[in-house]
């Protein structure tokens, strides 16, 4: 902790969710260490001082209003993906005193929710995840001045909407090179919808990985869809049943993967002495599965954090430079991933099967 005004105590995580950085970071800046950008520092001092200002009650310059709920739609079932992002922004708003209003679920698809938010009572501000709603009603919700941030946009966001994604090319490239270091050159592809920005963008770096070692995407090893466990169990055993099948299978998610795994046990190929499969996000259930999936952690707690702190620098009235955000993903190596069988996949698939334990209806 640090002292702010009149002895008030200022936590490192508050500072942390204030300025938009790790707690270790902002630990090595309170610790004087050496291995902090001269920006970053300053970020978190700025910070610590607003926050110190705020627990003494007096934040100058900053006008406070009743309008200090934000409001989260996220119309989608709140999942272990969805939900660990919506969990991450409803603690980091609790740290900044900001009550929560939520709309969620499936059901919210079908409202009509972002025209009527400037005249909301009590609602200064909102985070929308994923919004299903066209750019055009994202621009003109900008336009009436209405303050609030896009996480994980599903299409392009235009250049002056603040927005928090992840690195989706860059993660779908490392995992894709890492399936091409294994041996791997005639890769299926389970994709997300084409009309989401994530997935044109893990097409594009799964491309490029290939392009690396002289190969070209081949459209017959492509299928599209919505990333549940079902459509990933049925377009999986398409691909595995094709004459030259692949002797790898990149999915959209963790939930297709396993769908995936399931297709492969049920024609009896070994993964991944005969099939290698990978998923993204790196859920809890990418560990539960037998073997485990390799996959590329999504940092969806902290792209929670950040949106919440782009938000609250948009509602006290400060110059946002970096509008669009986007955060680092990690390659996650488990044991789904494996060199490229020695008997390449232009052998006809295996006619025997056998039974694969039963497909939750696993929603992304």
């Amino acid at each position: 902790m640090v002292s702010g005004p009149q002895g008030r105590r200022v936590t490192v995580r508050a500072i942390a969710a204030q300025s938009g950085v790790s707690i270790a970071t902002v630990s090595r800046v309170l610790n004087d260490q050496t291995n902090v950008a001269p920006e970053t520092r300053e970020l978190v001092r700025r910070a610590a001082e607003q926050l110190g200002a705020q627990a003494a009650g007096s934040r100058p310059g900053v006008r406070r209003t009743s309008s200090d709920a934000v409001y989260l739609r996220c119309p989608y079932v709140l999942t272990d993906y969805f939900g660990l992002i919506v969990s991450s922004i409803a603690e980091t708003l609790e740290l900044h005193g900001r009550t929560l209003m939520l709309n969620a679920g499936e059901a919210a698809q079908q409202e009509t929710v972002l025209p009527t938010l400037p005249a909301r009572p009590g609602v200064g501000g909102a985070i929308v995840i994923l919004p299903p709603e066209p750019s055009d009603e994202l621009v003109a919700l900008r336009a009436r001045g209405f303050p609030f941030v896009v996480v994980d946009p599903r299409t392009p966001p235009p250049r002056d909407i603040a927005a928090v994604s992840a690195a989706h090319f860059a993660g779908a490239r490392s995992l894709s090179h890492h399936l091409v270091q294994l041996g791997h050159r005639r890769i299926g592809v389970v994709a997300g919808p084409h009309n989401w920005l994530a997935g044109e963008a893990r097409l594009a770096g799964h491309a490029a990985a290939l392009a690396g070692v002289g190969v070209l995407p081949d459209p017959e090893l492509c299928r599209a869809g919505e990333p549940t466990t079902p459509f990933g169990y049925r377009t999986a055993g398409e691909l595995l049943d094709l004459e030259d099948r692949p002797t790898a299978l990149v999915c959209f998610n963790d939930k297709t993967a396993v769908g995936a795994l399931a297709a492969a046990a049920e024609r009896g190929l070994s993964v991944p002495a005969d099939l290698s499969i990978t998923g993204f996000d790196d859920i809890d259930l990418a560990q539960a599965t037998n073997p485990q999936l390799t996959t590329v952690r999504q940092p969806l707690e902290e792209m929670g954090r950040m949106a919440v702190s782009l938000l609250i620098r948009l509602l006290d009235g400060h110059r946002v430079d970096a509008l669009h955000v986007e955060l680092a993903t990690e390659l996650v190596v488990r044991g789904s991933s494996g060199p490229a069988p020695a008997r390449q996949a232009n052998a006809a698939p295996r006619t025997s099967r056998t039974s694969a334990a039963p497909l939750l209806d696993t929603r992304y």
